[in-house]
């Protein structure tokens, strides 16, 4: 078979192969359905820009697009995959010696990247689909870019989408070629079925169901489709439309990632009737669908997000964002025109993003910057990023590694166990328990454990005391004892024993639905233990005890201490709190939270600890001598009123052992007390109007007086001043007892001193007598009544610095400041004289 010449994407064949022959990058934005997918690698394959002994690979964000994509290209080209044209995705690989393209997932890519820097035998790397973009797509892209900018200039990069935010790339790629491709689509009516600000009152799969039920009896008879969040919502869907008489004459298909080959392939396929296609989101651009006339569209998708309540990236259900639902639709109208029912109200619609946040940017790092560390050849901290992620992400990234010793140094570098996590295609804090795990023989604890934090707890929470105390005669045990984990994992096992059988699962407190979930998750897990070569002991041979330790090692950076028994107030690592969750069993003084959850409580953040395991404080100093410290530290005791130090022993900013040191550093006291002088939490009598008052008329000379050579008293000043008040102080009482003028007048020489009173008088000798001088660092101002005012000349301090006029009322109230006082008798003083002269009649009015 040959491809198909009249695709909207055959005008852009001659543009792209006539540009890369002066530049090896490009960007093409060419909607969905163009053929950019099927027909720009074979634009390639068929030109002479690549030799015919390398390979193009083509960058699909999911791994059914890449199988399906893969077989359509193959076919058009006459063969099958595995011969010219082949794929490679997780747990899948076709392909052969003769095969010139690959079709590949980030993942994939990025790991040949990293294992072949300069990507021998690669002539091309498309990227797909590229505003669909995750955190692998972003950084295959960067890789990408450095091997061919410092290896292979010959290489060629091009990205391809329906919507992309081209002057962003087209900025990282330069130079490269831009083109553009329009499509052909056709009107789609849009509908939406929930009220105004309303939430939808059924589960969103019977509404689904419903809104199909409608279409069907308008007299819609072509394909549906369908968009679900993920595969429990897209069972449920079937379910209810099966139940319905407006199903019979349609066929209904699944279309998801994890469906056999051959379910997905039926799903896509033309068939003998119409279908019902209840997809994901892979069937939102990477897959056209033939015949599509409805799309009825939940509004709903599992986006990847970074979980802190388990401090790993998740899945988890979200809006999609207007574009994403612009291009659901335009599913609809892609043969003819078509309907688009959206499950939401029209005003919800207008409250959502314009467009997803990239993932880079809304997820834990700690994965890439491992696999960044692990490559020899790219210095982490001068990476060139496409999207620079926040230094708030780079820093937690950093700080969870150097926590599980995957990194170490000022200047972070890959240890040789960081290298060996590396090697897992999981987060290194699962990495770190699973080899732990392995070592201690209890690697199918890890492997459920791990399983069973992909989503919420398989335990209900109880609603009552008793509850709570039948479910921990259940499941406490010698093995279970101060560990909620290990207590969840109890029951786990307890139900899989059962066969999840609904009465002993009702009688533990057991989500069936969750702990199903969970062993699909586990046997994932062990797949992957099983091939980085782990041994995997018999569960009855598994070492309980043992695996409370992999727990602490790999969770050391949740590591919480109870402040008191009196409450539930704990200290976290790295100088954070937490509090331990009252429904927790674990009463033990130090544990690894695995759960926390960060909760707005009168407008403070509080982290709830959840998912607890105890741990002996003794395997602290004995897997992490090196981060244990000694601290001392000053405090001002508010209920002694004095300066207290003590000497603690810390591990990661919490606190181990303290005890109170009798000789206090007088220093350390000194700024202390300074600085809670200046923070308004202790009080000095001693500095007041007086000494603040100085302090103006230091800063007035400064500032006027320069060759006098005065030194200004700025605010890191007045704190230094403060320690040298306070040193030797310990106690309020002997802090009250300080003289404070002098220590600010030796702030000059004594020659500078003796020139103050001619360059900053505190009076002004007048015609009627001394005048009170006030300064506020660059002012002097003169304060006075009207009638002391009538026959003065201006004046300036030390015949140079005009001084500022308060010019009082008989009450010695200000009613006007000014620097120009022939000004104010002109102007202002009628007005003023008019209303002050009633009120004072016995002063006299000039």
């Amino acid at each position: 078979m040959q491809a198909n010449a009249s695709l909207p994407i055959e005008s852009i064949r001659t543009p792209l192969l006539t540009a890369l022959k002066q530049e090896r990058s490009f960007v093409l934005e060419a909607p969905t359905g163009s053929g950019k997918s099927t027909q720009v690698p074979q634009f390639l394959l068929d030109s002479q820009c690549i030799p015919k002994d390398q390979v193009i690979y083509m960058l699909q964000p999911r791994r059914i697009a890449a199988r399906m994509l893969a077989r359509r290209i193959a076919w058009e080209r006459g063969g099958k995959p595995g011969e010219e044209v082949g794929f490679h995705v997780r747990f899948d690989r076709v392909a052969s010696a003769q095969t010139r393209l690959m079709l590949v997932t980030e993942g994939i890519l990025l790991r040949k990247i990293f294992a072949d820097p300069s990507l021998q035998g690669v002539g091309a790397i498309l990227f797909d689909e590229f505003h669909e973009r995750n955190l692998y797509s972003d950084l295959s892209l960067a890789m990408a870019r450095q091997v061919q900018h410092q290896q292979r200039s010959d290489l060629i990069l091009g990205v391809m989408s329906a919507t992309l935010e081209s002057d962003a790339i087209r900025n990282f790629l330069e130079p490269c070629a831009h083109l553009k491709c329009e499509g052909r689509t056709h009107p789609v009516e849009i509908h939406y079925t929930a009220p105004p600000n309303s939430r939808p009152p059924t589960p969103i799969w019977e509404s689904a169901a419903q809104a199909f039920r409608q279409s069907v009896r308008s007299g819609e008879t072509g394909n549906h489709l369908i968009f679900m969040p993920g595969a429990m919502e897209i069972h449920r869907t079937i379910r209810a439309i099966e139940a319905m008489p407006e199903s019979k004459g349609f066929e209904l298909h699944a279309l998801h990632g994890e469906l056999p080959p051959e379910l997905q392939d039926a799903a896509i396929d033309p068939g003998k009737r119409p279908k019902v296609i209840v997809s994901t989101n892979v069937a939102e651009t990477s897959l056209t669908i033939p015949g599509i006339t409805v799309v009825i569209d939940s509004g709903l998708a599992r986006i990847p997000t970074y979980d802190p309540r388990r401090g790993v990236n998740s899945l988890l259900v979200q809006p999609i964002s207007q574009s994403s639902a612009s291009q659901r639709a335009g599913r609809a109208g892609r043969d003819a025109p078509g309907t688009c029912i959206r499950l939401w109200s029209k005003s919800h619609h207008h409250q959502r993003p314009p467009h997803e946040t990239p993932e880079i940017l809304r997820v834990d790092l700690s994965e890439t910057l491992l696999m960044l560390h692990a490559s020899e050849r790219v210095a982490v901290e001068s990476f060139g990023w496409f999207e620079v992620p926040n230094p708030e992400q780079l820093q937690h990234a950093q700080t969870v590694l150097r926590d599980l010793g995957a990194i170490s140094g000022s200047l972070p570098r890959i240890t040789a166990l960081g290298q060996r996590l590396a090697e897992f295609p999981m987060h290194p804090r699962y990495a770190r328990l699973f080899i732990e795990a392995s070592q201690r023989e209890c690697l199918q604890l890890a492997a459920f454990t791990a399983a069973m934090l992909q989503d919420r707890s398989i335990l209900l929470p109880l609603q009552h005391r008793n509850e709570m105390q039948i479910r921990l005669e259940s499941l406490s045990d010698e093995e279970t004892h101060d560990s909620d984990v290990l207590m969840e994992l109890k029951a786990f096992l307890i139900a899989k024993q059962a066969n999840f059988s609904t009465d002993r699962c009702r009688e533990l407190g057991i989500h069936v639905g969750a702990a199903r979930a969970a062993v699909r998750a586990s046997e994932q897990f062990l797949q992957i233990a099983d091939r980085q070569g782990l041994a995997i002991e018999p569960l009855h041979r598994s070492d309980w005890f043992a695996f409370r330790k992999c727990l602490f090692l790999a969770f050391s950076d949740s590591l919480a201490r109870r402040l008191d028994q009196g409450t539930l107030r704990c200290a976290l690592a790295h100088g954070k709190k937490g509090t331990r969750r009252r429904e927790s069993a674990v009463d033990a003084e130090w544990f690894v939270s695995l759960e926390m959850e960060e909760r707005q409580v009168k407008g403070s953040v509080q982290v709830l600890l959840g998912r607890n395991s105890s741990v002996q404080p003794e395997w602290i100093s004995q897997w992490f001598p090196d981060q244990i410290q000694t601290c001392e530290t000053a405090y001002w005791d508010p209920w002694q009123k004095r300066v207290r130090q003590t000497r603690s022993v810390q591990f990661r900013e919490i606190e181990m052992e303290s005890k109170e040191i009798a000789e206090i550093d007088e220093e350390v006291a000194a700024n202390l007390i300074a600085r809670e002088v200046i923070e308004g939490r202790l009080k000095l009598k001693a500095w007041n109007h007086r000494v603040e008052a100085y302090i103006e008329r230091i800063n007035f000379v400064a500032h006027h007086f320069p060759e006098y050579e005065i030194a200004p008293i700025t605010a890191s000043d007045r704190i230094t001043l403060l320690e040298q008040v306070c040193y030797g102080a310990l106690t309020e009482k002997a802090l009250q007892a300080v003289e404070i003028l002098p220590t600010i007048q030796e702030w000059l020489r004594a020659e500078q001193q003796a020139l103050m009173d001619d360059c900053a008088p505190e009076h002004l000798e007048t015609a009627l007598g001394k005048l009170k001088v006030r300064y506020e660092s660059t002012r002097a101002i003169l304060s006075a009544r009207i009638q002391q005012l009538y026959d003065l000349s201006p004046i300036k301090i030390a015949g140079r610095v005009p001084v500022v006029y308060e010019i009082l009322a008989p009450n010695h109230r200000p009613v006007q400041v000014t620097d120009d006082l022939d000004a104010f008798w002109s102007s202002s003083y009628p007005a003023i004289k008019k209303e002050l002269k009633g009120r004072y009649p016995k002063h006299e009015w000039r």
